[in-house]
């Protein structure tokens, strides 16, 4: 696979036919980008098309280029060169191996010759398990693995063992992972990372983000040194509900006194 600069989106239409704010919007490596926009605004077709390698061959007409130029055939054709990988909050394993097997499995296909597998293996585990309070088990078998434990598995995945350079995320939040410090590793490894988002904490730890409505790319808004000082409001408060949501799953009383001090002034 050649080496990937930049992935390149130009602006389409949406369904009544209006243009995109933009005509040219270039992603590059090490990029963290969210996409914004209520229910029905277009969210998952602008990742379709990033998937897809869209060359006005879609209903939005957008073009989808790599390095500013049409993406090689091998890209669509061929699962093994594809560099984007998607994971979503739909994951349905069609085998019910154990996260060993599955592992190795994927890391002898994917890795190059002479490639340590057994390293592989351990650092995609020791990734994984920074993302879910709920530790993976290389015993367990996929299917037993709870929302969280798998779509953290299939993060560190695609990071390490797929080593694609391009990652789509469409509402992982929903999972239970630790976002925070999934966004700290993730930018450790300079690729390009777009989130699907409803979730203010990812869109605000985020470089910038792009804004749909009614099928079009509206805005891209680039987070500020305001937003980035009120992102922290927003992880501590985060922190707060999800202090809350695992005491009320242990079947603790909750009382008010967690949200003292809080305050986003």
């Amino acid at each position: 696979m050649s080496i990937i600069h930049t992935i390149t989106i130009l602006g389409g239409r949406g369904k009544s036919g209006g243009q995109e704010a933009i005509d040219r919007l270039d992603l590059r490596m090490g990029d963290v980008v969210s996409i914004v926009g209520p229910t029905g605004s277009g969210k998952t077709t602008l990742i379709n098309d990033l998937e897809l390698f869209a060359d006005a061959n879609t209903p939005t007409g957008r073009r989808i280029l790599i390095n500013g130029e049409r993406a090689p055939a091998e890209y669509r054709d061929d699962p093994s060169r594809n560099p984007i990988a998607l994971i979503t909050q739909h994951t349905t394993f069609l085998s019910d191996l154990p996260v060993r097997e599955f592992l190795t499995t994927h890391a002898r296909i994917r890795s190059a010759a002479g490639a340590s597998i057994d390293g592989a293996l351990e650092r995609t585990l020791a990734f994984a398990n920074q993302l879910t309070g709920e530790p993976i088990l290389v015993d367990s078998r996929m299917t037993e693995l709870s929302g969280g434990q798998t779509r953290a598995l299939l993060i560190a995945d695609a990071t390490i063992i797929c080593n694609t350079p391009i990652v789509l995320l469409d509402e992982v939040e929903n999972a239970g992972i630790h976002r925070t410090r999934a966004l700290e590793l993730l930018r450790e490894y300079q690729k390009i990372f777009i989130f699907v988002t409803h979730d203010p904490r990812i869109a605000l730890l985020s470089d910038y983000r792009i804004v749909m409505q009614n099928g079009i790319i509206t805005r891209v808004l680039h987070t500020d040194e305001d937003e980035r000082r009120f992102a922290g409001h927003v992880s501590r408060l985060d922190d707060i509900l999800s202090k809350l949501r695992d005491q009320m799953r242990r079947g603790d009383r909750m009382a008010s006194a967690e949200l003292e001090g809080m305050s986003c002034n």
